[in-house]
């Protein structure tokens, strides 16, 4: 991973939403945690436009898609790039530069929330959850060895409803990456192939 984009981490900020409940106290949160394990494998065809904040310090744009146990990210700015997660992998294609990465999760913090079914216990360790104003927020780290990373999800909490607004991801280097989620919408039907691991489009 150290073609720049990759080193970017292929891995995802969002300031508002984790930022606003930075200063709130750690809690217990058994209630929030079923309830966001519950979005996270029921909720499908979730799309959102995306603003993609590196370690580095730089920025992209573009589109997520999300579907239980899958995730894809297609870039606009800084350049055309497509990253596809699914069945413990990544493949990352990058237009520019014709080049392809492949990893696997299995020792990244994105894979966390790619299992299937996504299971908060046992083999994931909830280590805070955290609420601001119409906000919940959850840091999840791998039981086994909770020093390959920490993924940190940010929701917005109207009326008992939650929405996925936040992405970040603290690998094992320190590195932190972050999405900021707006413009989210379900119910998408994506079609057939849409998150082949297969280079082509």
């Amino acid at each position: 991973m150290n073609a720049r984009p990759v080193t970017r981490r292929l891995l995802l900020g969002a300031p508002l939403a984790l930022a606003a409940c930075q200063a709130m106290p750690r809690t217990g949160g058994g209630h929030d945690v079923a309830r966001i394990a519950h979005y996270l494998n029921t909720t499908r065809g979730l799309t959102a436009r995306m603003v993609q904040t590196w370690p580095d310090g730089g920025t992209g744009e573009g589109r997520l898609s999300y579907d239980p146990g899958y995730l894809r990210l297609d870039y606009d700015t800084p350049h055309p790039m497509k990253l596809v997660a699914a069945g413990g992998h990544l493949v990352f294609r990058d237009s520019l530069r014709q080049s392809v990465t492949r990893m696997t999760l299995s020792r990244q913090p994105l894979g966390l929330l790619l299992a299937t079914p996504v299971q908060l216990g046992g083999a994931i360790t909830v280590t805070s959850v955290q609420h601001g104003s119409n906000v919940v927020q959850i840091s999840l780290a791998r039981t086994s060895n909770p020093s390959q990373g920490l993924l940190t999800l940010g929701f917005s909490d109207f009326a008992g409803q939650l929405s996925l607004v936040a992405i970040e991801i603290l690998d094992e280097r320190r590195n932190r990456t972050r999405l900021h989620l707006t413009d989210v919408q379900t119910g998408a039907t994506f079609p057939d192939g849409y998150f082949s691991l297969s280079t082509g489009e």
